[in-house]
């Protein structure tokens, strides 16, 4: 039997889910969710809205330097309605680059490309704490079953309302909020080259998303790629590991 997703029904338990965690984990607090203007950050904001009320819902825009596509981060938040910041992080990341230079430390291409995200999730905890807020966790499943994210950057967060959806499922789900189509069907890309992010993989979100749900994959040698970087990625998605240490009277 073919996989079906009901996306309305989802996006219902998804709504439910969200206003119960705050009821738990954060009664009266914020969400907060970075902007970038791409599908799943517009989603997530649209779901916290649903849920807790716009009014309780805080965006962040945090371009490096210049954005190309910020006017669509600017439209979901005028869409919405919510209130939101821009934060301006390049000063940050070049201090920190800088710094490292003048340590004498070989800055590597992963180290600049994995700085910005990092920066950006401690700006968005810097707003969480000054709002009153619970950071929201705005990666997908897809993105994080290939390791698609940085540990520590988008990957962190305080709670996760797409976490377990794929990149179709999260696209279906925004049709069904009725955000606008230019949100919810925009090929992300690395935001450094013209390379969008199936570009970088090596192969589809509608490939990938089969595999994950049906297990089917008919190019093998797609199949072994999304394997592999599964399997390498995979500790990113566990709890850091811990020396399991007892005491004396524990043994």
């Amino acid at each position: 039997m073919m996989y079906q997703f009901d996306a309305v029904k989802t996006k219902d338990e998804a709504v439910r889910w969200i206003r119960t965690w705050f009821e738990r984990n954060g009664k009266d607090c914020n969400a907060v969710i970075g902007i970038s203007g791409g599908k799943d950050s517009s989603i997530v904001a649209a779901l916290c809205v649903e849920a807790l009320g716009k009014e309780r819902v805080i965006g962040v825009l945090m371009p490096n330097g210049e954005q190309k596509d910020i006017d669509s981060a600017k439209l979901l938040v005028s869409y919405l309605g919510i209130p939101y910041y821009i934060c301006n992080i390049k000063k940050s990341v070049d201090g920190v680059l800088e710094a490292l230079e003048k340590s004498g430390i070989a800055v590597t291409k992963q180290t600049r490309i994995n700085l910005p995200p990092r920066i950006r999730m401690s700006t968005l905890y810097a707003v969480s704490q000054s709002n009153n807020g619970r950071v929201a966790n705005t990666c997908n499943l897809s993105e994080d079953w290939v390791g698609y994210s940085t540990r520590y950057g988008d990957a962190a967060g305080d709670f996760s309302p797409l976490g377990k959806l794929t990149v179709q499922e999260v696209k279906a789900i925004g049709k069904t909020l009725g955000l606008p189509q230019e949100l919810v069907e925009k090929v992300p890309s690395d935001g450094l080259t013209d390379r969008t992010d199936e570009d970088n993989l090596g192969f589809t979100y509608a490939a990938l998303d089969r595999y994950i749900r049906e297990g089917v994959c008919e190019d093998e040698a797609v199949k072994e790629r999304i394997d592999r970087l599964h399997r390498i990625n995979e500790f990113k998605l566990k709890p850091i590991p811990c020396f399991e240490y007892l005491c004396e009277e524990q043994k």
